[in-house]
């Protein structure tokens, strides 16, 4: 995922929120953004907001807008308001008895202006993780927030107190000496195969000549404490090593309860087809968990034969990608908590999911480099048996060996009360033939649509309905502008939602009267045949894979209210006058200009006209024409808008 899905407020040369609000088009309040009215005063709930975002995921306040029937309107602010508001702010984030923290810089703050109207915008940072909590006043408890799909919402006082716990200066979870707990509570047959696994994956390793009591203490399962000369097994040791009984004592572990659940058939009646969980027959610790469930897990992928210096490899990428995976799910468990690891395998995804919160914020997360553990020694221990990556680098294995099957890019949802992490890591393209076979059904073509657009609906007809944080996971593309495409395709008929305001989902609009459109043919429909998802290299006017979408038929463009898209389609079969006479570059720059004299022209249309390529166009005459002030956009801050068009400005219209 590209840092510009994960952050709505860019301090890159493009602002993200000014370019969407300039369009007109206000996003709904989601993950990200927060609107606050301010008309009578600097808002007291902004307090409760920047505590939440920066507990919870980097977001945008913005001052100056109200909330209205499930609608926002923008009041705007007077420049006095906004001077007061930015004093006022400055005071009070830097006073604790507001606020414990203040995270933002000057260039975290900005004024907007849309509609001759201003807003005052604030970035809030994800704090790290020694900074979280983030809290108003003195007191942490009862005034620490945290962001959910219903708003801003108090923390409880659990939450707070593993949020203290995360923010220690060095994570060492499971280096915790555990009292009345000895190395006869480790089951013996797992310390043999993890001994056995260790010497096949670093047969050279000098660890190999200890007993068993120093190797403990050199992975971390045994601890000498240098200050109160305390010793004892550790909770990585008792977690990876324990007997059954000894890990579920009611001191310890009580509900630790890893669980694999595979459903691999179609039938209703039929809840598993396998299971694997704690019942008496095997020893659930880590190890053996893992040893049991990676073999069901791996075999679900094709291992093709492949020789490296005359030896048989039988991984790929994708299976590093999965046991990374799988891994990082056990490692990074919070096992101070009561929920289980769950690892669940279906005909079309793997999803691992575990009790805990991230650690880092969902871009550096998906960037990766940055390894902040919970349970450092455990994922020592997985390391020395070579079931895990260095530290850093997990994410980067598991996104390019999915990638190399084609099959869509894992994403990481982030779950509150209780807290958890799940990922999940499809097994299919982007927009399978059989789903693309049932769209055309419901509508009967789907050839007029971008590849964007056709994502959406694909996704939709998948899981039955679509949000836009939803589809941040999916699309190369900012939240504002997956709004402008939801409402698109809603005022196209695609799509209806629920208007629930904030956290509006979309379904699928029921076959819509098509009975005038032409049915496609199936060498009009995009071609899923080869299992590869779609490029988003997104240029001025069209995609990668625009050959194989046809975009060339208009749509009504409801990201601009304003703008009047219902315009007749250009007639271009009377005003070819490029193809008898070979035109110099002035000349083809005045032909251009007589073309969108008097209206937004698409630059397909333009190169009809002309008979030119788009390409050249857009690389020899466009980017000129507009940079000497002769055409403008219609929509000037956004370089891929499906709807873009061009326009001679008025003082070169005047002498044509």
């Amino acid at each position: 995922m590209s840092e510009k899905q994960l952050h709505l407020f860019d301090l890159g040369d493009e602002f993200s929120i000014y370019s969407i609000l300039t369009t007109n088009v206000l996003p709904n309040e989601n993950f990200e953004i927060e609107y606050k009215l301010a008309s009578n005063g600097f808002p007291r709930e902004f307090w409760k907001s920047y505590s939440a975002f920066a507990n919870t995921v980097t977001g945008i306040i913005v001052l100056g807008v109200k909330e209205k029937r499930d609608e926002f309107v923008i009041e705007g602010l007077s420049d006095d308001q906004i001077s007061t508001y930015q004093k006022q702010f400055w005071d009070e984030c830097n006073n604790p008895n507001t606020v414990n923290r203040n995270l933002l810089s000057n260039t975290d703050i900005r004024v907007i202006e849309v509609k001759d109207k201003k807003l005052l915008t604030f970035r809030i940072p994800f704090a790290s993780r020694t900074e979280r909590p983030v809290y108003l006043t003195r007191n942490p408890f009862g005034n620490t927030y945290k962001r959910n799909h219903e708003g801003d919402y108090r923390c409880t006082d659990d939450e707070i107190k593993r949020m203290l716990a995360d923010s220690s200066a060095e994570l060492k979870r499971d280096s915790v000496i555990l009292e009345n707990f000895t190395v006869k509570d480790f089951d013996p047959t797992t310390v043999r195969q993890f001994r056995q696994l260790f010497v096949s994956s670093k047969p050279d390793h000098p660890w190999h000549a200890l007993d068993d009591l120093e190797l403990f203490k050199k992975i971390g399962a045994y601890r000498i404490d240098r200050k109160s000369k305390q010793e004892g097994i550790t909770l990585a040791g008792l977690i990876m090593f324990g007997r059954s009984e000894s890990i579920q004592d009611q001191e310890q572990l009580p509900d630790f309860f890893p669980d694999f659940r595979e459903r691999l058939s179609t039938d209703p009646k039929i809840r598993w087809t396998d299971r694997i969980c704690p019942d008496g027959t095997w020893e659930n610790n880590l190890l053996q968990f893992y040893l049991k469930v990676w073999p069901k897990l791996s075999s679900t992928l094709p291992k093709p034969f492949l020789l490296e210096n005359d030896q048989r490899v039988d991984e790929t990428p994708t299976h590093v990608a999965l046991r990374e995976a799988f891994v990082n799910a056990l490692v990074h468990t919070d096992y101070s908590l009561s929920g289980n690891i769950v690892i669940e395998l279906d005909t079309e995804k793997f999803v691992f999911s575990n009790p805990g919160t991230l650690l880092l914020s969902i871009h550096q997360y998906y960037a990766g480099g940055i390894s902040e553990c919970r349970n450092p020694s455990l994922q020592q221990m997985f390391m020395l048996i070579g079931r895990a990556e260095k530290a850093g680098s997990g994410v980067d294995k598991i996104m390019t060996g999915w990638q190399e099957s084609h099959w869509r890019r894992p994403f990481l949802e982030i779950e509150s009360q209780p807290d958890r992490v799940k990922l999940t890591l499809p097994m299919f393209s982007v927009i399978p033939e059989v789903v693309l076979d049932e769209l055309n059904a419901i509508y009967d073509d789907v050839s007029n649509l971008t590849p964007d657009e056709l994502t959406a609906l694909s996704f939709c007809q998948i899981e039955g309905s679509i949000s836009n944080q939803r589809l941040q996971y999916v699309l190369n593309m900012h939240s504002a502008d997956i709004t402008a495409l939801l409402q698109r395709l809603c005022a196209n008929h695609y799509l209806e939602s629920d208007k629930n305001g904030r956290w509006t989902t979309y379904k699928l609009k029921q076959k819509v009267d098509t009975s005038s459109k032409k049915v496609a043919s199936p060498s009009q429909k995009v071609d899923t045949s080869k299992r590869v998802e779609i490029s988003f290299k997104n240029t001025d006017n069209q995609s990668e894979t625009s050959q194989k979408v046809d975009t060339s038929k208009p749509k009504v463009d409801t990201s601009k209210p304003k703008v009047n898209t219902s315009k007749p389609k250009v007639d271009t079969s009377k005003q070819k006058v490029a193809t008898r006479t070979k035109l110099n570059k002035a000349q083809l720059e005045d032909e251009v200009m007589k073309i969108c004299q008097n209206e937004y022209i698409k630059m397909d249309e333009v190169a009809t006209i002309l008979g030119k390529s788009v390409d050249y166009l857009k690389n020899k005459i466009f980017p000129i024409m507009i940079k000497e002030g002769k055409l403008k956009k219609r929509f000037p801050y956004t370089h891929n808008h499906p709807e873009q068009g061009y326009k001679t400005a008025e003082e070169y219209a005047k002498e044509l």
